[in-house]
């Protein structure tokens, strides 16, 4: 493509050998509506393959806990560590495949932010330090959140084993199209790469070339789970589910660092998600992490994610060097929005209600979903 030509969100796109009909993206959100057992149900089935018919070319689950110690983080979580909870997972891939559509599986250990784990009664963090803020109530927690046990070495690599395992059910079992790591949000990774939450003397702390590692040494672990021809990426973000406003410390020459260690681990693509993802990075500074991202890591495919269900805002998501748009509130407002978007119709406004008081998935969304079309096919 000439480099004068920006893409449209319409146009397709590969990773890896994975094609997508297009550059619109389901964002993870979490929607606790798994078996107790955390194994996917027919209601996600329909909820997933809805998206793929309303015309987005791509979709990322829900974060999916990766072992049966640390890394569950809520009640109704779907997990992905046994031969059970794989094939459950086939019909869900199935049925967005049977839509039209491709999808990958986010992989995430909560660590300190658990709220509910049906294996162990403790949560685990890089530090013994109580995370700031409530647990979310819209997920089951009450209350502050518990102050974790600091990791031990061994345990550290049992949970990057555990990421490895799930990427390879998720490949050989599954069903799914790609992996991406849950480095963002405040989760286990991300407590390691914050400075406030990492207080480490060892070789997982430090400075925020360490602080990386355990994100860094992950991605290696699942890329050599699934070998190099299946898509491979991490999501990351500043701010946390428990901290909005979080900045990295190191500001543009931390992020360098960050993109630049992660790129090296031979990953496909990163996702970035800021509340506003047009908005500057860091004070001082007008890029935006989009931007830096691409500057740091220029062979990458980069998904941009940040209150861009606004036609004109994903557009310009692709003018300041994303790939690809990833939509959240949009996209449950709107399953159909590639399709509505593409007729000229506005989105729909979104609703809370569909977010409370429980963040399982509603029977109101499931109906919209039957009403689109079998198989969407954008031109």
């Amino acid at each position: 493509m000439n480099a004068d030509v920006r893409p449209t969100l319409f146009d397709p796109l590969d990773i890896r050998n994975i094609a997508l009909r297009n550059r619109l993206v389901v964002a993870p959100m979490t929607r606790i509506s798994a078996t107790p057992e955390g194994v996917p149900t027919p209601t996600m089935a329909d909820y997933y393959a809805g998206f793929a018919r309303g015309g987005f070319g791509l979709i990322v689950t829900e974060g999916t806990y990766t072992d049966r110690a640390y890394a569950q983080g809520y009640a109704g979580q779907p997990g992905l560590t046994d031969l059970g909870q794989a094939r459950a997972w086939r019909a869900v891939t199935d049925a967005v495949h049977d839509a039209g559509g491709r999808i990958f599986v986010q992989l995430m250990h909560a660590g300190a932010l658990s709220q509910a784990n049906r294996f162990c009664d403790e949560t685990v963090g890089p530090s013994s330090i109580t995370p700031r803020g409530m647990q979310m109530a819209v997920y089951r927690g009450n209350g502050a959140y518990r102050t974790p046990r600091a990791i031990e070495p061994h345990e550290i690599d049992a949970a990057i084993a555990g990421f490895a395992e799930a990427a390879r059910l998720a490949r050989d079992v599954a069903g799914f199209d790609g992996i991406e790591i849950h480095g963002a949000n405040g989760y286990l990774l991300d407590q390691f790469l914050t400075d406030y939450t990492n207080r480490r003397d060892d070789a997982w702390g430090g400075a925020i070339s360490q602080r990386v590692r355990l994100a860094e040494q992950t991605a290696r672990a699942v890329r050599a789970a699934v070998g190099d021809a299946f898509p491979v990426g991490v999501r990351i973000s500043q701010g946390k589910v428990n901290d909005f406003t979080h900045k990295w410390a190191e500001g543009a020459q931390g992020a360098a660092i960050v993109f630049g260690t992660l790129a090296a681990t031979g990953i496909d693509f990163l996702h970035l998600t800021e509340f506003e993802a047009w908005q500057p990075a860091f004070p001082g500074d007008a890029r935006s992490l989009v931007r830096h991202a691409r500057l740091a890591a220029p062979h990458l495919t980069v998904i941009a994610n940040g209150s861009l269900h606004e036609p004109a805002r994903a557009q310009h998501a692709l003018a300041d060097g994303a790939d690809l748009v990833a939509l959240g509130r949009g996209a449950l407002a709107n399953p159909d929005w590639p399709m509505r978007v593409a007729k000229g119709i506005a989105p729909r406004a979104f609703d809370p209600a569909l977010l409370s008081p429980l963040g399982e998935i509603k029977p109101v969304e499931l109906q919209a979903r039957q009403a689109l079309p079998a198989i969407a096919v954008m031109a």
